[in-house]
C-alpha cells in the first residue's frame, strides 16, 4: 500500500492539539494468514505520519544505529523535564479517560479510576516506573525518573507485585488484574497494552543513552536484570510491539505529553516499524 505524501502547507491547518493523533496512520498489526510465531519475518508498512517533514526529518531513510543515534538527537532536544512531583498532575492530563474526564485509566487493571484518588493506599493509583527504575538506579530524579513517556497511573498493589521484574511471557494470573501474569522473574501484562509496554521500554533505550549522569539504559534477551541497566526480554517485546499496535488512546497520549508537557514524542507510536529496523 503507498501512502499519499502530504505537503508541509496541507497540514498546517490540522496541527492543533490533540486532533493532530488521528493524523498518524495505524499500522495492520500481522499479515494476514500469518502467526504470532513468524512475525519477525513480517514486514510492518511504514506509514507517513505529519512530523515526517519537520520533526523526524533528520531520521526519515535510516535504518539500524544511525536511525537510533538520530531519533536520539530528536526526542532528547529542547526538552522540558518534570519534578517527581508534577508528574502527579501530568499523568492525569495524559492517562485521562476518554469517557469520564474525571478519571484515569490503570495500566495494567484497565481500570478506571477518580484522578483524585492517587496515593499509596490500598486501591489506589501511583506513579508506575514502566522501566523499572531500579534498572538503572536512576530512582526519581528528573530525567529518567520523571519521564512521563514511561510513567504511566498503575494501581498501588498491582504495581508492587510488577516491581521491578523485566518483562517476558507465562506465569500465574495476578489476582487483582486479571489477563497479567507474573512469577518471580518476570511480568506480563494484558494483551490490550502489551505494545504500549513495549514502546515505552524501546523509547527509553533510545532517549537515555549515558549522559546527563544517567545510565545507558540497553534492551537485552533476558530477565532478572537486577539493578543492572538492562530491561527484557526484547524478543518478547519486539513480539508485542509487532502485534498490539498504536491505540487511539496511546497516540492521543503521546500528542499530550508533545503539546503540554516534555514537548518530545515517543517515535515508536507514530513509526511502530522503526523497532524492528534498530532492534533485529
Amino acid at each position: 500500500m503507498r501512502y499519499r505524501r502530504v505537503t508541509r502547507w496541507q497540514t498546517l491547518p490540522l496541527l492543533t492539539g490533540v486532533t493532530l493523533a488521528a493524523l498518524v496512520a495505524q499500522s495492520p498489526a500481522l499479515a494476514a494468514g500469518s502467526t504470532r510465531d513468524d512475525h519477525q519475518s513480517t514486514q510492518v508498512q511504514a506509514p507517513y505520519t505529519a512530523y515526517d517533514d519537520t520533526y523526524y526529518e533528520d531520521a526519515i531513510g535510516k535504518t539500524g544505529e544511525p536511525l537510533k543515534a538520530a531519533l536520539h538527537q530528536i526526542i532528547s532536544g529542547n526538552t522540558e523535564k518534570l519534578s517527581y512531583s508534577q508528574v502527579w498532575d501530568a499523568l492525569k492530563a495524559t492517562d485521562e479517560d476518554p469517557a469520564n474526564p474525571s478519571n484515569v485509566i490503570l495500566l495494567y487493571t484497565g481500570r478506571s479510576q477518580s484522578k483524585d484518588s492517587n496515593g499509596g493506599d490500598a486501591d489506589q493509583w501511583n506513579r508506575e516506573h514502566v522501566w523499572a527504575k531500579s534498572h538503572g538506579d536512576f530512582g526519581t530524579a528528573t530525567g529518567p525518573g520523571t519521564d512521563i513517556h514511561h510513567l504511566r497511573p498503575a494501581d498501588v498493589s498491582v504495581n508492587s507485585t510488577r516491581g521491578s521484574k523485566d518483562f517476558d511471557l507465562g506465569g500465574s494470573e495476578v489476582e487483582e488484574a486479571p489477563g497479567n501474569l507474573t512469577d518471580e522473574d518476570s511480568f506480563e501484562p494484558r494483551d490490550e497494552v502489551k505494545g504500549d509496554v513495549a514502546r515505552m521500554i524501546f523509547y527509553m533505550a533510545v532517549r537515555y543513552e549515558g549522559e546527563d549522569g544517567f545510565a545507558d539504559l540497553e534492551v537485552n534477551d533476558k530477565v532478572g536484570n537486577g539493578s543492572n541497566p538492562f530491561l527484557g526480554r526484547l524478543s518478547v517485546l519486539r513480539k508485542w510491539n509487532a502485534e498490539d499496535t498504536p491505540s487511539d488512546f496511546e497516540k492521543r497520549r503521546n500528542q499530550v505529553i508533545f503539546d503540554k508537557y516534555q514537548h518530545n514524542r515517543n517515535p515508536f507510536i507514530d513509526h511502530p516499524e522503526w523497532v524492528d529496523e534498530i532492534w533485529k
